[in-house]
């Protein structure tokens, strides 16, 4: 049976280059970065190099990225941050946000917490976040996501930065989907807070990193040791930052070739799904201005059934239900129902997404078995 992966939005399979480059500093970089012997010296030079080297691509000052074990660690050290160190005392954000930053505000305590209306598409809309900032002079910290994980909806960061620095608002992004994907210089669009997991771009699970514009810095949820200059203690992760670093160079030295290459498979993906299914499908992402490696996609519940999900992946299909990456019977997405209500009372909702690993074929083999799936 043919395996086709079109999950990438959830996690991406490491590059070869990026295993090899593991394989060769798992057996020569080894000691311990606190450690004042030259092995030790050795290793901590490793780590500065790779955040001098990961700094350099988001045009950041080395002392502004702190390694991480993924982005859910870093959304949770910048809110509290915010929240403990900076004095917010108010947050907006959307209803559309991953669950490391609802959870996260939701949790919080002593802070006000608002959410920014959203058009039909899942945009943010853009003047009542305007008039939400303008109606107080709280110390507010404004956490929108770059791109959105399940529908692919694109932020206007630098709209979003000029509205903070004209309310003095604090603006902290998840850049998850992003970084990878497309360049981006931090601030030049006026972003305070950015955060990163490296398995969405080819790079190792478990590693990340948040950008903490020095002016803001930066203070840590943990404590018992004074690695990442205090921000975040406990022995680092190496191998992890090793790997990030590599999977970032590759993204970016080969970014617009595989951006081609990746648009190509969803625009195809969308072409032959219109043509095989008609109006009995919807997109909730946008084909011509959403992010060009993830596409939703909603099934009319005339010729789908919650089992949809499963009927691919046993047909050797890896896609998701949005960001609870259910591999079995379809859950509710809060994106969707946050977008629209009513959406998933009529459509069986699934999200496709793709990497330059994928091909062609690989699209002309899945919409095969869902014609044999839902037109049988």
């Amino acid at each position: 049976m043919q395996q086709v992966y079109f999950d990438n939005a959830a996690t991406t399979a490491m590059l070869p280059e990026v295993i090899e480059h593991l394989t060769k500093s798992m057996s020569e970089i080894y000691g311990n970065p606190s450690s004042t012997h030259s092995l030790g010296r050795k290793t901590k030079n490793s780590i500065e190099l790779a955040r001098r080297s990961t700094a350099n691509h988001f045009g950041a000052k080395p002392s502004e990225i702190i390694f991480t074990s993924g982005a859910t660690e870093a959304n949770n050290m910048v809110i509290n941050h915010a929240i403990n160190i900076l004095g917010v005392k108010r947050i907006i954000t959307s209803k559309t946000e991953h669950k490391a930053v609802l959870e996260t505000v939701e949790a919080s305590k002593g802070v006000k917490v608002e959410y920014v209306t959203l058009t039909k598409k899942g945009d943010i809309d853009y003047q009542a976040l305007e008039t939400l900032l303008a109606s107080e002079s709280t110390k507010t910290l404004v956490s929108l996501m770059l791109v959105n994980n399940e529908i692919g909806s694109i932020l206007d960061a630098k709209r979003v930065g000029d509205l903070c620095k004209t309310h003095a608002a604090i603006f902290h992004t998840d850049s998850v989907q992003h970084i990878g994907h497309e360049p981006i210089i931090f601030e030049d669009l006026g972003i305070h807070f950015a955060t990163c997991s490296a398995h969405k771009f080819h790079g190792p699970k478990g590693i990340g990193f948040l950008y903490a514009n020095i002016k803001y810095g930066m203070s840590s949820l943990v404590f018992g040791g004074g690695q990442e200059k205090g921000f975040r203690p406990g022995t680092e992760n190496i191998i992890g930052v090793q790997g990030l670093t590599k999977a970032l160079e590759i993204c970016y030295n080969n970014l617009e070739k595989d951006k081609k290459h990746i648009a190509s498979i969803k625009s195809a993906m969308a072409n032959q799904l219109e043509e095989a299914f008609g109006n009995q499908i919807i997109f909730n992402s946008s084909l011509e201005n959403g992010a060009y490696n993830i596409l939703n996609v909603g099934f009319s519940k005339e010729i789908a059934n919650n089992m949809l999900l499963f009927s691919l992946d046993m047909n050797g299909i890896a896609a998701s239900s949005g960001s609870a990456c259910s591999s079995g019977s379809l859950q509710g997405s809060h994106v969707l129902e946050a977008v629209d209500p009513e959406l998933e009372k009529n459509y069986i909702c699934i999200r496709f997404s793709f990497s330059k690993l994928n091909t062609l074929e690989e699209v002309d083999y899945c919409v095969k078995k869902l014609k044999e799936i839902l037109l049988k």
